[in-house]
């Protein structure tokens, strides 16, 4: 008669049971686990993780109390869901790892797992029913956290092209009136489109006249690079401001020619120093030793 009653429950009265039955023995396995894990490496304290095993497992208990199947809509496996998300972010933020944070949500996994192993008492339909649900949420929560692995890792990777780029062409005004735009590496589509949206706006905001681009950093050039300074150059112009191209070395100015690239009406010094003298010249600006 036992026997019977044990298999009219369903996979989440089963599960109820063996939660409420071992709740201690549970969260103190869970707790140790994951202070082994979290504690050693100083990501969380003894009492975080010990108020992070009791609500998983009443966020736990109430999601299998919510419905015979698995409502992924529901409120109580969206509030599961959002504590694995809040949980991971701040193990993230502390510096731990994905590996770290899986193995912990593997091995809350293998603690429910002991427990049914210990039931001597459940068909075999139920053990793999139990089997089945436990790997269908944890399954879904590992993805999540992935998910937000990844967002994370791609941002933190953007913000570092960004900040990168910004370094490599910094636009600075030397002078009143006059900016100074070093380009090293290589023009490429987009950071052409980037440099040339930032000096324009440096030429409005500063009301510029002069712009002194210098290559001297610019390693090789090709048609396409070619095309990108000529661009901004004409963008320049339209701004109403004069362009100077400085630090053109000599492989450079073998390679423009050989690729027909007609500079005949861009400005052009050998180096920053003559640039910025010509600056000035247009500027009808003279700068001479104190006291001359």
């Amino acid at each position: 008669m036992a026997k019977d009653t044990q298999q009219e429950k369903t996979i989440n009265q089963v599960l109820i049971e063996q939660l409420m039955l071992n709740v201690g023995k549970i969260s103190q396995v869970i707790e140790t686990q994951g202070k082994n894990i979290f504690c050693q490496a100083n990501i969380l304290s003894r009492d975080e993780i010990n108020d992070y095993s009791l609500e998983f497992l009443e966020l736990f208990v109430a999601f299998l109390q919510a419905g015979k199947e698995i409502d992924r809509r529901g409120n109580e496996f969206k509030a599961l869901r959002q504590f694995f998300t809040t949980f991971s972010q701040q193990i993230q933020v502390r510096g731990g790892t994905l590996e770290e944070f899986v193995r912990y949500i593997q091995f809350l996994q293998g603690v429910m797992l002991a427990e049914m192993e210990s039931d001597q008492g459940l068909s075999f339909e139920q053990t793999k029913g139990v089997l089945l649900l436990l790997a269908s949420v944890f399954n879904d929560i590992i993805l999540d956290v992935f998910h937000i692995y990844l967002g994370e890792r791609e941002k933190t990777i953007s913000a570092q092209q960004d900040e990168l780029k910004e370094v490599s062409t910094p636009i600075t005004e030397i002078w009143d009136g006059v900016l100074t735009l070093p380009i090293i590496g290589t023009l490429d589509s987009s950071r052409t489109m980037m440099v040339m949206e930032r000096l324009l706006s440096k030429i409005e905001s500063e009301r510029s006249k002069v712009v002194v681009m210098d290559i001297t950093g610019v390693m090789a050039i090709d048609s396409q690079v070619s095309h990108h300074l000529i661009q901004m150059i004409r963008a320049i112009s339209l701004m109403g401001a004069d362009a100077i191209l400085t630090g053109i070395r000599p492989e450079i100015a073998r390679a423009l020619t050989s690729l027909n690239i007609d500079l005949g009406g861009v400005v052009t010094r050998s180096t920053l120093s003559e640039g910025l003298k010509e600056a000035f010249r247009i500027l009808h600006i003279e700068v001479s030793s104190v006291g001359r």
